[in-house]
């Protein structure tokens, strides 16, 4: 198959586990109140239940859209206010804030900040194209949504939990598209996961210091992130993945004190 087309399908099953674990993401966290017992199937509740899920969906959907309009410290009679219910309508379908603000954040994530990761990762370019592409359409989706990012990741109403869990959708993504990148080229992928975990992490972390301490420019980020993780991809392809062989080599530091010419000679 060629490498377009098996990308390509791998994109496709990435996508399909992405939104499978995105909604049980946002299943599991509402708890098991909703869920129907074991035995025949109540027919009435499983459409109650169809039109819950649609009506939150509509209430999440405005409120995000009232959180871009007035900021990300919009209370709940803004947010009513705004979306034109009353706050008894939204104490309906959300137990208090933090429900809205874990809803908001996996609404977020699968709706703007996945299909445009994914995209990045099934398009038909080397690596390294691809590598600064989803680092840049990452920051830049984040520096975009300013707003709904400090709304979904507030220390008053985010859940360290939710956070983990919307981070490993995107890892979940990423990893199955490196694996399948350097299976292609015949490479050792037994710590894919690791990898891209890692790889995920280190860049979310950097990504939310940056919103908060804005020391460099938003390409700047970019450029350091990019070199940090295309140079985790070099270190990897040069041992063909295999961890016996990284630990088999010695691993001196390269000479200090000369920059490498970024001029052509």
């Amino acid at each position: 198959m060629p490498a377009r087309q098996t990308t390509a399908a791998a994109a496709r099953a990435a996508v399909v586990a992405a939104a499978n674990a995105t909604k049980g993401l946002e299943a599991a966290l509402r708890g098991a109140a909703d869920d129907i017992p074991d035995g025949k199937p109540d027919g009435r509740k499983q459409r109650w239940q169809q039109h819950k899920e649609e009506r939150r969906a509509e209430l999440v959907d405005g409120t995000l859209t009232a959180v871009r309009a007035l900021g990300a410290d919009i209370g709940m009679d803004e947010i009513a206010s705004h979306i034109g219910v009353s706050k008894t309508v939204l104490y309906r379908y959300f137990t208090d804030k933090n429900d809205l603000n874990t809803a908001a954040m996996v609404r977020f994530i699968e709706v703007t900040l996945l299909p445009r990761l994914t995209e990045a990762l099934i398009d038909d370019v080397d690596e390294f194209t691809m590598t600064r592409a989803v680092i840049s359409i990452y920051v830049q989706t984040i520096a975009d949504e300013t707003q709904i990012y400090t709304f979904v990741t507030s220390s008053k109403f985010s859940s360290p939990t939710v956070l983990a869990d919307s981070e490993k959708l995107i890892a979940q993504v990423v990893a199955f598209a490196m694996n399948e990148r350097l299976s292609h080229r015949g490479l050792d992928t037994a710590g894919f996961e690791t990898w891209a975990y890692a790889l995920v992490g280190g860049v979310q972390l950097a990504t939310h210091w940056w919103m908060v301490e804005r020391t460099l420019s938003q390409e700047q980020l970019i450029d350091h992130l990019t070199m940090l993780v295309w140079t985790s991809f070099v270190g990897i392809a040069e041992v063909g993945g295999s961890a016996a062989v990284f630990n088999s080599r010695e691993h001196p530091l390269p000479e200090f004190g000369v920059a490498p010419s970024t001029t052509a000679t």
